[in-house]
């Protein structure tokens, strides 16, 4: 019984703590209406770097590969069949037109020459005699001394010894000749190459006649390439069409070890069809090389653009970005928010890259914080200067 009485004491208490907290929750609900939260902070704009679009007038050039190649190519076949007797050049020489490269023995067509000069007279005498015998004969028919079939032979006589004569006279140039192509000359001014066949050698003609050796003219070359059809359109649309205009357009020239496009020239030519399978076109250039410094063969990289300077819109390069294959910028509006705007773009030009289309002089896109900005988004938009300023623009070449 004693133990009762703390057991009722503690549900006394239990029962006042659930009377206060009903009381307190009642209080609470009594009170006026909750509240409504604070509105959310708009989000700060974002600070970005932006440049205005400039329009300048620009040269853009355009990088092509190609081959040297001379403008004459010579292979020196023998035209009479003999046994070389002498080489007359050194190896990688410079020989100028008609210069001697070889001789073939020439004893057999000198003789044959001989022969057909010793013919020859032999035929003039004969004409001599039957232009005497026809005078004669014409006399005599008048008198009525022959007959008039003997006067007509001796005037068909005449006619085959006149014949026989201008055969004859084919028979020394024929002879002739041959006896001059036993010495082979040079038929172009260049570089020879080495010989292939040496004293001694028995050489003959026709399809099988062998390549004694093969000049190639040194100045002026060709530079041959290959021009594709966007860079072609862009030419024609300027004037360079087919071979009219050509000489118009600027073209530049440096080696495999070169940085720069030390050789000016100009365009010689444009083919009259693009190849369908590559989308090219063959284009043919031509370079002076006074040194002899290049060389048929080699490799070459080639410069060439518009004939004139065309107005372009500039940007910076860091304001592209890349969505795949395609290429954008961010517009800043009068209201400070970002648009994206796809763009096609040209070569860099002394820093700046050239717009073709999507964008207009005068607007501002962002440069300088891209990676921090997504469509609509706001910014603070901090001007900045371009990077590089636009001056006179030199032509490639060296100075």
């Amino acid at each position: 019984m004693k133990t009762s009485k703390p057991m009722a004491k503690n549900s006394k208490t239990a029962l006042a703590v659930s009377v206060l907290i009903v009381l307190g929750v009642g209080s609470y609900q009594v009170q006026g209406p909750v509240a409504a939260p604070a509105a959310q902070a708009p989000t700060p704009a974002t600070a970005v770097g932006v440049a205005e679009v400039i329009e300048k007038p620009v040269t853009e050039w355009s990088d092509f590969s190609g081959r040297i190649e001379a403008i004459e190519h010579v292979e020196i076949r023998p035209r009479v069949n003999g046994t070389i007797d002498a080489v007359h050049f050194q190896e990688g020489q410079i020989v100028n037109k008609g210069a001697p490269l070889f001789t073939i023995d020439p004893r057999p067509y000198q003789a044959a020459l001989a022969k057909a000069q010793a013919t020859r007279e032999s035929a003039k005498a004969r004409l001599f005699l039957a232009k005497t015998e026809l005078a004669r004969s014409s006399k005599l028919i008048v008198e009525r001394a022959i007959s008039q079939r003997e006067q007509d032979q001796r005037a068909n006589d005449l006619l085959e010894a006149q014949a026989a004569l201008s055969a004859a006279q084919a028979d020394v140039l024929s002879a002739e000749l041959n006896v001059q192509y036993t010495t082979i000359t040079a038929p172009v001014t260049g570089r020879v190459s080495r010989a292939e066949l040496t004293v001694g050698n028995l050489v003959g003609t026709g399809q099988d006649a062998p390549v004694l050796t093969t000049i190639v003219s040194v100045s002026p070359v060709y530079v041959n390439f290959e021009l594709d059809e966007a860079s072609y359109i862009r030419f024609a649309r300027n004037g360079a069409k087919g071979s009219t205009g050509v000489n118009n357009l600027p073209v530049f020239m440096g080696l495999s070890n070169e940085t720069d496009y030390p050789y000016s020239g100009h365009i010689k030519s444009l083919d009259n069809q693009l190849d369908r399978q590559s989308g090219t076109l063959r284009v043919r250039a031509v370079f002076d090389n006074a040194n002899g410094e290049l060389t048929p063969g080699m490799y070459a990289r080639v410069r060439t653009g518009d004939s004139a300077p065309r107005a372009a819109m500039l940007i910076r390069d860091q304001a592209v970005g890349t969505d795949q294959s395609r290429k954008y910028v961010f517009v800043v509006n009068a209201d400070n928010k970002v648009a994206y705007r796809e763009v096609s773009l040209g070569p860099v030009i002394d820093g700046l890259r050239v717009v073709r289309s999507g964008l207009s002089k005068g607007e501002r896109i962002v440069v300088e914080g891209l990676q921090k900005i997504r469509p609509d988004d706001r910014v603070e938009p901090q001007p900045t200067a371009n990077a590089v300023a636009l001056g006179a623009q030199n032509p490639p070449g060296r100075s």
